[in-house]
């Protein structure tokens, strides 16, 4: 057993496929990147931002405020692309052609946080057609859904081989929902959390996380359980008003870890701007982003446009005041439940 995995990097490392002729023009600019200024204070705008590159449409050249994840210390920009439930994660080929295109436009635009995970249909595959290239400029974080060693080794190494890179900057244990799941996930001996350290050990991962929608009492109990160094949860303006809120209970347990924080289901698949809910994505992801102890946000895009129009609303983002979040709450006080429904996603 100790010869297998003492081989696995050299083996995915010259498994790689080499990536070309499927890259935009976005892959051949010259790109630079800078380190922000690192805040404990969770709602600091403080950075340097990475450099971005000039819009094909002379537009969107602003550059998106970041923040330092956590105690990675990477410092990545407050918007990433979410790599599930739009083109990247739907296997036609016209969704492809349509996924490449996002994933291009989004580093052209100054997004270097892409997500994804194994279990996204075709969505690593289609981030391994573009990203390969311009690997040392991007934060890359896939998941995986198994909780004991073996199995987690075997998505690490299908999820390194789609992506075509020898390692990931995180990588996250999946919708971890119930206390049997953190249980068979931090069994020292065959749990998932041994291939996490296994990797980290080979430098094929470079920060462990936990991702979860169901019940924010295992995430809070699976940070005080092991120093993860993320994680992926729901937060937007509906979740304060669930008796069992993510912003409540997980968000204190990692500042005090110094957990990294990234925001999902920030506008509840677009179901937070019915009429009389919120004005636009403006609201939702400024709630979310002015959060204490939130750091970035993920959010799919279901084609070029939208994720334009979700960069701008990054890009002019400054934290809420106590009155904005308060009046933003008074929105969502009455649909909180409809909003609630990833919950039962277990």
């Amino acid at each position: 057993m100790t010869s297998k995995k003492t081989t696995r990097r050299n083996f995915l490392i010259t498994s790689m496929a080499v990536a070309g002729g499927v890259v935009g023009t976005s892959a051949c600019q010259q790109l630079t990147n800078t380190t922000a200024q690192s805040s404990e204070h969770p709602s600091s705008t403080a950075q340097t931002p990475v450099e971005e590159s000039a819009s094909a449409s002379g537009q969107l050249q602003e550059k998106m405020p970041q923040r330092v994840l956590g105690r990675t210390g990477v410092s990545v920009p407050i918007l990433g692309l979410g790599g599930s439930a739009s083109p990247l994660s739907r296997p036609p080929k016209e969704e492809e052609i349509k996924s490449i295109a996002i994933i291009e436009r989004a580093f052209d635009l100054g997004i270097r946080y892409f997500d994804t995970t194994a279990n996204y249909g075709p969505s690593e595959e289609r981030l391994g057609k573009v990203l390969p290239p311009l690997r040392k400029e991007v934060f890359l974080a896939s998941k995986s859904n198994a909780r004991d060693r073996d199995g987690a080794w075997q998505e690490l190494e299908q999820s390194l081989k789609r992506l075509k890179t020898d390692y990931l900057d995180l990588w996250q244990l999946h919708s971890v929902s119930y206390d049997w799941n953190l249980d068979a996930i931090l069994n020292t001996k065959h749990g998932a959390i041994k291939a996490i350290e296994e990797a980290k050990a080979q430098k094929l991962v470079r920060h462990a996380g936990i991702t979860g929608h169901h019940d924010p009492a295992i995430i809070a109990k699976g940070l005080r359980r092991y120093p993860f160094d993320t994680a992926l949860i729901p937060i937007n303006a509906a979740d304060k008003h669930n008796p069992k809120s993510f912003i409540a209970e997980v968000l204190p347990v990692a500042r005090q870890k110094k957990t990294g924080i990234i925001a999902m289901k920030v506008p509840a698949y677009g179901r937070l701007f019915k009429p009389g809910v919120l004005e636009g994505m403006h609201q939702a992801m400024g709630y979310a982003l002015s959060q204490s102890g939130v750091h970035c946000c993920i959010i799919a895009a279901e084609d070029v446009a939208l994720l334009e129009q979700n960069v701008r609303v990054a890009q002019a983002f400054v934290p809420l005041s106590t009155d904005e979040i308060s009046g933003i709450e008074q929105r969502t006080a009455a649909v909180w439940q409809e909003n609630s429904f990833f919950r039962q996603w277990a």
